[in-house]
């Protein structure tokens, strides 16, 4: 028996055999959380991603630290 197969195997013995009504709802939770997907976009959104990824293929893009340089002088002359 695989290693997979041993911990499914192991997960549902312990869920048959728990009467922890919290325990249980995190997990309903867990693979709830898992089934569905993580972000859902708005198509502005979407767009806006992939323009973002046409601006980095092009090169059109500062590296954190210039940005963040750039910050802080524009912080200092506040």
């Amino acid at each position: 028996m695989d290693n997979a197969t041993q911990i499914k195997n192991n997960l549902i013995s312990r869920i048959k055999n728990s009467k922890d009504l919290d325990f249980l709802k995190a997990l309903q939770t867990i693979f709830d959380s898992t089934e569905q997907s993580s972000y859902q976009l708005s198509s502005e959104q979407e767009n806006s991603i992939t323009i973002g990824k046409k601006e980095i293929k092009k090169g059109d893009f500062s590296n954190n630290d210039t940005v963040i340089s750039e910050m802080k002088e524009w912080l200092a002359k506040k």
